[in-house]
């Protein structure tokens, strides 16, 4: 099997804006790429990675919004990404935090399932060569729950003045996913 590296997104503050804390996108209006997002992802695609965001999204859950507004969130990511950038796929646990459910992040059901369908796919992840990017102390710690390089962006809930507080400690700090790839690019 060819052997890949993977990375792994969340949404909220790596990709797009991030709402808030205890908020959430909850329509297309409210959504809107963080700047040099496209660049950075067609570079990562362009040096042999393998694309997946993984994100929690219990707004749904909370009946903040529908599976049919966050699937339309997802067209627009996508459209606004534009053909270059092409996630191998995109999973979103959308249950309650307290259902204790088993895609939910820090759990790695989700990591899980990009590694066989990558493998239905003649392909194996390269462990020492993929990542979890993310905004969040749950991003940090399924990134370490996979045996993933982690990467704390900046760009969305944590920012430097918390990191002497950080209970899990990232592999790498980003100011954003530009800085993310040349991290991932040049490791």
């Amino acid at each position: 099997m060819k052997k890949v590296s993977v990375v792994f997104l969340d949404r909220d503050g790596v990709i797009n804006k991030y709402p808030g804390h205890y908020k959430y996108v909850t329509s297309v209006s409210e959504f809107h790429l963080l700047p040099r997002v496209k660049e950075a992802l067609t570079r990562l695609i362009n040096g042999g990675c393998k694309l997946f965001i993984i994100s929690n999204q219990a707004g749904v859950g909370k009946g903040l919004y529908t599976q049919q507004t966050l699937d339309n969130i997802t067209s627009t990511l996508r459209q606004q990404l534009g053909k270059e950038v092409i996630f191998d796929n995109i999973f979103y646990c959308t249950h309650l935090p307290d259902a204790n459910c088993g895609c939910r992040k820090p759990k790695t059901y989700f990591v899980d399932a990009a590694i066989t369908q990558l493998r239905d796919k003649g392909l194996e992840i390269d462990i020492p060569k993929s990542f979890f990017v993310g905004d969040s102390m749950i991003d940090m710690e399924i990134g370490k729950n996979a045996a993933l390089r982690t990467i704390m962006v900046l760009s969305g809930r944590e920012n430097s003045d918390n990191a002497s507080s950080w209970t899990i400690k990232p592999d790498f700090v980003a100011n954003d996913l530009f800085q993310a790839a040349d991290l991932i690019l040049n490791s």
